[in-house]
């Protein structure tokens, strides 16, 4: 477990932040000029109503809360994991909010890029989107204006196929390169159906960019490992710590 504690990990920014400018500043303080990892989870409408439901309460509080996460960010190094399952989970939405929700991803990314931060767009996992199908949305999300797109965030896919979408993903929208979540898939074996706190996983590499692929910038531990994906399979509440399954990853690496 200390071993886990020690590594860099992603901090999520989201409706509980209600001082997103003063939030991002500390955090930036804090870092001392190290590169923070952010993953930005404010989207309305945010999982569609599921386990970790919430969000800006509608379009105008969302630009809004963009705009004062951005002007916290003050030039220093900071890396930024756009809205998780916001495009590929799109689905559930009428075709009016669907439209607002890629203008809204288009919109932040313009503003955190102008910040001074990395972004990288989210586009789910290698079994969830094809890989035409995720290039189109991630195409209107402005990908253009980001440094790339992120992988398998909060997921369990092996990095095996992870890179092998990746690398077909970024060929589609003009070689933008991406990160990887490997927080949760040390077992390297995917997870197509059962996502929420699914049993028998384990860590997964450490963070770090040594990842043997041009495409990939980085491997990093984007969802906290030992955080609830929600009220499923023994979890608590979305987010919450959950000792017994950060032990279970844990020990899972170990083997």
């Amino acid at each position: 477990m200390r071993k886990m504690a020690e590594q860099p990990q992603a901090t999520w920014f989201g409706d509980w932040n209600r001082d997103p400018r003063g939030d991002v500043s500390r955090l930036l303080d804090n870092a001392r000029g190290a590169l923070a990892i952010v993953t930005v989870y404010n989207i309305p409408y945010r999982d569609c109503g599921l386990y970790s439901r919430g969000g800006a309460g509608g379009a105008d509080n969302y630009r809004r809360w963009i705009l004062e996460f951005a002007r916290g960010i003050g030039g220093r190094p900071i890396a930024i994991v756009l809205e998780p399952d916001a495009l590929p989970g799109a689905d559930c939405l009428p075709a009016r909010l669907r439209d607002e929700r890629l203008v809204l991803i288009r919109e932040a990314a313009d503003v955190l890029k102008k910040a001074g931060a990395f972004v990288y767009l989210d586009a789910g996992h290698s079994q969830w989107k094809s890989a035409p199908d995720m290039a189109t949305r991630l195409n209107q999300a402005g990908i253009q204006l980001a440094n790339g797109f992120s992988l398998n965030v909060s997921n369990f896919q092996p990095i095996a196929s992870v890179t092998t979408f990746g690398d077909q993903l970024s060929g589609l929208v003009r070689g933008k390169h991406y990160i990887i979540d490997t927080s949760r898939n040390g077992r390297g074996t995917g997870q197509s159906r059962e996502w929420c706190n699914p049993r028998g996983q384990a860590l997964g590499p450490v963070p770090n960019a040594a990842t043997g692929n041009v495409l990939a910038d980085a491997f990093l531990w984007v969802k906290v490992p030992g955080q609830s994906d929600g009220t499923c399979n023994g979890g608590p509440n979305a987010g919450k710590w959950w000792p017994e399954y950060a032990l279970e990853l844990a020990r899972g690496a170990a083997k």
